[in-house]
């Protein structure tokens, strides 16, 4: 025998509150109390209600379509953990208020980027845009897209963009100073850092905050080298023994993301280097891959997950209600440097 499919009305009634709060917290509207939110969440789960997205577009002619952008480039592996990460938090996100998420890859060095971008409103219908690094640093671009009436929230921005727009992360600068000040600590004085892409303006932070640490303990360019990589597990082993045939012989690898830091370890395992005895390698972001690579890596953890579901929540308050001229909000989130087996003293 087939069962009824719960309602909005079943909601309202096991929640206890009206069928307009209901609507209200399922379009993720701002001013409801979170005690009510909770209880309608609790029944929303408990009933196992799903709200129809296309019967919920063709009442309100809205698509309650959002995407997410990702910059790509064909000649590189993506960063895979971060960018999942984002898409499964910004998939919960859309579950639970009864939107869709389109997640889409545009590469950042073609001349026609922002108008592919631009594109997305016009031929999907998008209602609002999230946009990851780099173009949430990219003020010319997000000018663009709210010109055309479309939201956007920003993800890790850098620069102007953090100040200027709604935006999700966590302090970038502050992470590679912390975990600068550990290896410090235990006594290193001569490091290795393999920065982000150019231009990337949060992973550049991670170094800005490494050089911070360093230059309070009255350390300077003379005791650290710098290379550049692209986030890659590939990267991290092809750089890795630039760095170590460095003159400064760097007693810690510092990396900007965890997949490098993992090329690294690999790289430095091939050189029949022991790790940590011989050589502390970091990484930043607390993906999988660093709890078990071989020993387990010294991170950053930021809530990656959580970044991208709040990001499709402050864009879907922008959609359905509130003071849409407000402030920009940025909501950031903590960091903790998390101390596995790849560091030890100098």
């Amino acid at each position: 025998m087939r069962t009824k499919r719960p309602t909005i009305d079943d909601v309202a009634r096991v929640s206890g509150v009206a069928r307009v709060t209901v609507s209200r917290v399922l379009n993720g509207a701002p001013n409801v109390r979170e005690e009510v939110r909770a209880r309608v969440m609790q029944a929303v789960e408990h009933l196992d209600y799903k709200v129809n997205p296309q019967a919920r577009g063709l009442a309100g002619g809205a698509s309650r379509l959002l995407a997410f952008v990702f910059a790509s480039d064909p000649e590189n592996d993506p960063n895979s953990y971060y960018e999942s990460a984002l898409e499964l938090g910004a998939l919960r996100g859309c579950l639970a208020l009864g939107y869709q998420v389109l997640i889409q890859n545009v590469p950042n060095q073609t001349p026609d980027c922002h108008q592919r971008v631009l594109d997305l409103i016009t031929t999907q219908r998008c209602e609002g845009l999230i946009l990851s690094p780099p173009y949430s640093d990219d003020v010319a671009l997000i000018e663009a897209v709210l010109a055309q009436g479309c939201k956007v929230v920003t993800v890790s921005p850098g620069g102007a963009a953090k100040n200027r727009f709604d935006g999700v992360g966590v302090d970038d600068e502050a992470g590679g100073y912390d975990l600068t000040r550990e290896l410090l600590r235990l006594g290193h004085r001569r490091f290795g850092f393999i920065a982000g892409l150019e231009g990337h303006l949060s992973a550049d932070l991670r170094l800005k905050g490494f050089q911070r640490a360093l230059g309070e303990q009255g350390l300077g360019e003379g005791d650290y080298a710098v290379v550049r990589g692209d986030f890659t597990f590939r990267s991290g082993t092809h750089l890795a023994p630039k760095l170590l045939d460095h003159p400064l012989a760097p007693t810690a690898l510092v990396c900007a993301n965890d997949d490098m830091a993992a090329g690294a370890l690999s790289a430095a395992h091939a050189r029949g280097l022991t790790i940590p005895r011989d050589l502390s390698i970091t990484g930043f972001d607390d993906a999988p891959v660093a709890a078990i690579v071989w020993p387990p890596l010294t991170t950053v953890h930021q809530p990656v997950k959580i970044l991208g579901q709040r990001a499709v929540e402050l864009l879907i308050a922008r959609l359905t209600g509130g003071d849409v001229a407000s402030p920009p909000v940025f909501q950031q989130f903590d960091h903790v440097v998390v101390s596995r087996q790849t560091t030890a003293p100098a």
